[in-house]
């Protein structure tokens, strides 16, 4: 029997010093339980990246860290979370936030890169790029520099029949825009994902 949704998921927290919170999930009661550690693993690593890359090398002092998280989708064996963290140092103009997300198929037991919604030897690239060049110009979205194409690994989540492409701040808009996030529906995309991943699962209809 495959696993029902939504999979069951624990909040745990830890103090790194004051007003330094985290905040992030761990699944729990899988059945298969390395399955579940893997998981578990993956985000608790990620969680310390985020950590590690807002604290870096710099000298001036954390004086507010907050890290959270979000569920974008539990369902259909797909899971799918973000990971947040909003660190201000001493002195600094403004906060700065990093989202990383992470998907897994839990049918496949596997975890998801976005090269792995797509169908092998498809143009996923350049159909994404295209979408979201068309949504920069129906959203007069400003940029740094010109757009002109997603890295293959580009960051994602899926929320239920859809695909989100975000970029991180500075990554190609001012900070004043926050972070640019550009919802594609699975049907606009449905000849080049893979029917048996999770875009797949997404879009069918029963």
């Amino acid at each position: 029997m495959l696993q029902t949704f939504p999979v069951s998921i624990k909040t745990f927290r830890f103090s790194l010093g004051p007003n330094q919170t985290v905040f992030y999930p761990q699944v729990t009661s899988l059945r298969n339980q390395e399955w579940e550690r893997v998981i578990n693993c993956l985000v608790a690593y990620q969680t310390q990246q985020l950590i590690q890359e807002q604290v870096g090398d710099t000298p001036a002092t954390v004086e507010q860290m907050i890290g959270t998280y979000e569920m974008k989708n539990n369902q259909r064996q797909v899971l799918s979370l973000s990971l947040s963290n909003y660190t201000y140092h001493h002195q600094a103009a403004h906060g700065m936030t990093i989202i990383k997300s992470l998907t897994f198929d839990m049918k496949k037991e596997k975890v998801c890169e976005l090269r792995d919604l797509f169908k092998s030897g498809s143009n996923y690239v350049e159909r994404l790029s295209a979408l979201i060049c068309e949504q920069l110009k129906q959203r007069d979205i400003p940029l740094i520099n010109d757009f002109i194409v997603i890295r293959p690994g580009q960051d994602f989540y899926i929320a239920d029949k859809t695909l989100v492409i975000y970029f991180q701040l500075y990554e190609i808009t001012p900070y004043v825009v926050g972070f640019p996030m550009f919802p594609i529906s699975v049907y606009e995309i449905q000849d080049i994902i893979e029917e048996e991943g999770p875009l797949g699962r997404m879009a069918m209809n029963n």
